[in-house]
């Protein structure tokens, strides 16, 4: 006990600490607490997802019929506005024992609405008259915690007589009972085979982070233990004086990262990505991990302090560093590398044969091994590299002399860059891969003409249209009849309407009523010929039509010129179906009207919102709304890929520049006696810059090497096409490279002051 005392005075200087002191103490617990804000997030990321699973069990409904409950009647359909969806889902009960919705205290009554609180904020928000427009009902109350699964739910209950939910006949569902026995979180392959080689790429750097920052003030430390040897400490009490030393910074690092956590959740709602929305009570890290955080951060730091005192011997009268280096083992970094690669192979074998879950589990734990034996290979490589570089300008001879000397504290350093950049040259590869080849659907020109689309059946058609054509600013409706064209075995999708409706589904340049148009696939194809039968559009309908035989003369529309949503449909007219009266089908109708499209789009929706599920109002251009949000997502992701690379970039920067300070503190000496002796202090420069290159280039190099061959197998898993985003590929590097300017460029007035000849003087 007296050694570890011993050893935290000599962490805060006994009393009086100098600057260069209170410097190495802060990096080394900002370090610290950087690496545990990060780790504590990462902790809780599975009790918030299991608590918003719990809760989305206790809410799933029961259809298993149960003796004496008379189940609740329930149908869901979701309107939408923009980026939002909400699940209305329309209860009736049968009986006085029929179960009620987890969150509500009773059933809304027809015509009532209750909405989740997430829902509530939107329809109370300036702009929230559209999505009310989408809702029919009057909001009479809100859904408690209980029957939502996460903050952001927007979901709404809607009251309505039994008979219309049976009307709908298989489409609804009858409830017994609401809540199903919670049996954990369930992830899929394609989830596993992203989510552990990022974090992955996350934790690896912060580890490193945390060694580097331990070692901070590494050779005064020794001059110290040095001295403590000189007044009679055996060698294990200036090891454990050493631990201790260590542990006053870890000590201080976990309190503020603690610290930084607990802030962190009081705002956590308002920052995620995506819109996301969460509890911030369920963003609490599980105990077993915090216990593992407090014991690993401190114990890797102090750890780490001893491992790297292995090879100095703390003599009384000076340190004391074996003179020639180890040649490090190469069997265990290739043992790691080729396990990595050996699954992975195992895992596309596997892909072929068996189920996704094991394929993708292979595939997971084979790029988790890939990317730490890259890791582990970077010092080996340089290590063998610098030892065959000689000759060149002054500045690159001391820069590999001293690689040559000690390569391993910067391939460390690096190694947390290289795993960065190759874990979001992974995950960049496969989002530019698995969205490269979404075709754009693009709107014809005459949405503008109808721009309000109401989606219904035969049934609800009249009442729809005549709803519709009352809303304000209407100037006509025009149907557009699904249906399926039956030819022998083959089948083509069919739309029948006037020529305004067929012109906002497709480019079917002119038109008159009596025409039929095809838009040939891009693959090829021809329009059905001779006799066919005109059958419903509806899953759930059995009803066939009359038949039909299509014109001479059907135009035929190239692909290239329409929404690609249109390709393989046969469009008709009225006029040549010559009288005969199409299956019962789901129906488009588009409106058409004068002012803002938007204003037009909520009156219409207001007009009809009392059918409910049976008049679904979106923009006539919805197909390209999905597609908008879509690579808005995308974008998002990529985002906020790129901005976690940056940051833990930074972090591997920051470990950069502690080394960099750290190797000048050390060899202020001779750094002194080289510009005495007429030195540039230029030529210093860029040995100091050369120094830290080698490794980081190696170390780029390494990287787009592994990213790419760990890009390649999952998306052969996942069987398609591999597309290289080489822009942010040379931007990844480009910044990589930029770091180590900067690191040079920040590191530049210590090395004027470690070569001013009054430092010699004092030395």
């Amino acid at each position: 006990m007296r050694d570890l005392a011993l050893g935290l005075r000599l962490a805060v200087g006994g009393g009086r600490m100098s600057g260069a002191a209170l410097l190495r103490l802060a990096m080394t617990a900002f370090g610290i607490a950087l690496a545990v804000a990060v780790l504590l997030p990462a902790a809780a990321v599975q009790h918030l997802t299991g608590a918003q699973a719990e809760r989305k069990a206790a809410i799933a409904q029961v259809t298993e019929p149960r003796a004496g409950v008379a189940p609740l009647r329930t149908y869901n359909w979701y309107p939408s506005v923009g980026d939002d969806f909400v699940k209305v889902t329309a209860v009736a009960a049968t009986g006085p024992g029929s179960p009620v919705p987890p969150g509500l205290t009773r059933l809304p009554a027809p015509g009532e609405l209750a909405v989740s609180p997430e829902l509530a904020a939107k329809l109370a928000a300036p702009g929230g008259g559209s999505l009310k427009a989408q809702l029919p009902g009057q909001v009479v109350g809100q859904i408690s915690r209980d029957g939502v699964s996460g903050a952001g739910d927007l979901a709404a209950f809607y009251g309505v007589p039994a008979a219309q939910i049976e009307a709908e006949g298989a489409r609804g569902n009858k409830v017994y009972a609401f809540g199903k026995p919670y049996t954990g979180l369930g992830l899929s392959a394609a989830m596993l085979a992203i989510i552990l080689p990022i974090a992955a790429v996350l934790l690896l750097p912060l580890l490193i982070f945390v060694t580097t920052a331990s070692r901070m003030g590494a050779a005064q430390r020794e001059r110290r233990l040095a001295a403590l040897r000189l007044i009679g400490l055996d060698s294990r009490q200036v090891k454990r004086v050493a631990a201790a030393e260590s542990l006053v910074g870890a000590v201080i690092g976990l309190v503020a990262g603690l610290g930084f956590f607990a802030v962190l959740r009081t705002f956590v709602a308002d920052i995620l990505p995506f819109g996301l929305r969460i509890f911030p009570e369920d963003f609490v890290p599980d105990w077993p991990l915090v216990v593992v955080i407090v014991l690993l951060v401190p114990g890797l730091a102090v750890g780490s302090a001893m491992f790297g005192l292995r090879r100095t011997i703390v003599e009384p009268l000076g340190v004391v560093r074996q003179g020639k280096p180890m040649r490090r083992r190469m069997w265990w970094r290739w043992a790691l590398t080729a396990t990595g690669v050996l699954l992975l192979a195992v895992s596309l074998a596997l892909g072929r044969e068996t189920s996704d879950t094991t394929a993708g589990m292979t595939l997971a734990t084979g790029s988790v091994f890939l990317l730490v034996g890259v890791a582990a290979l970077l010092p080996w490589l340089v290590e063998r590299l610098v030892e065959r570089l000689h000759g060149g300008p002054p500045s690159w001879q001391l820069a590999i002399r001293r690689l040559q000397l000690d390569s391993g504290t910067a391939s460390r350093v690096v190694s947390g860059l290289v795993v960065v950049l190759a874990g979001t040259i992974l995950v960049q590869g496969v989002l530019t891969s698995l969205t490269g080849g979404v075709e754009q659907q693009v709107a014809p020109d005459s949405v503008a003409a109808a721009p309000v689309r109401v989606q219904t059946t035969t049934a609800h058609q009249t009442e729809a249209a005549e709803r519709a054509a009352s809303a304000a600013g209407v100037t006509g409706v025009h149907p557009a009849t699904n249906i399926m064209v039956q030819s022998g075995r083959e089948s083509t999708y069919g739309v029948v309407g006037d020529c305004v409706a067929l012109k906002v589904e497709a480019d079917i340049g002119g038109c008159a009523d009596g025409d039929v148009f095809y838009v040939v696939p891009s693959r090829g194809g021809t329009a059905p010929a001779g006799t066919v039968q005109l059958r419903s559009f509806l899953h759930d309908s059995e009803a066939n039509g009359p038949e039909w035989t299509v014109p001479g003369g059907v135009k035929v529309v190239p692909s290239a010129t329409t929404a690609t949503a249109a390709e393989g449909t046969l469009f008709v007219t009225p006029g040549a179906l010559g009288g005969l009266t199409v299956p019962a089908s789901s129906v488009a109708l588009y409106v058409s009207g004068t002012g803002d499209p938007q204003a037009l789009t909520d009156n219409v929706a207001r007009a009809v919102n009392a059918l409910a599920w049976n008049a679904t109002v979106s923009k006539s251009s919805y197909l390209d709304d999905f597609h908008a949000q879509d690579q808005r997502m995308v974008e998002n992701f990529r985002s906020v890929l790129i901005t976690a690379a940056l940051f833990v970039l930074a972090v591997a920067a920051m470990s950069l520049l502690m080394l960099s300070i750290e190797q000048i503190s050390e060899r202020r000496r001779p750094l002194a006696a080289l510009s005495a002796a007429g030195v540039p202090i230029g030529v210093l420069a860029r040995g100091a810059l050369w120094q830290t290159a080698v490794p980081v280039v190696v170390g780029v190099v390494l990287a787009i090497a592994a990213g790419l061959g760990l890009t390649a197998p999952i998306l052969s898993l996942a069987d398609r096409p591999m597309i290289v985003d080489v822009p942010v590929l040379l931007a990844l590097a480009g910044t990589t490279v930029a770091a180590v300017l900067l690191v040079t460029g920040l590191t530049m007035p210590l090395l004027r002051q470690a070569t001013r000849l009054d430092t010699l003087r004092s030395e």
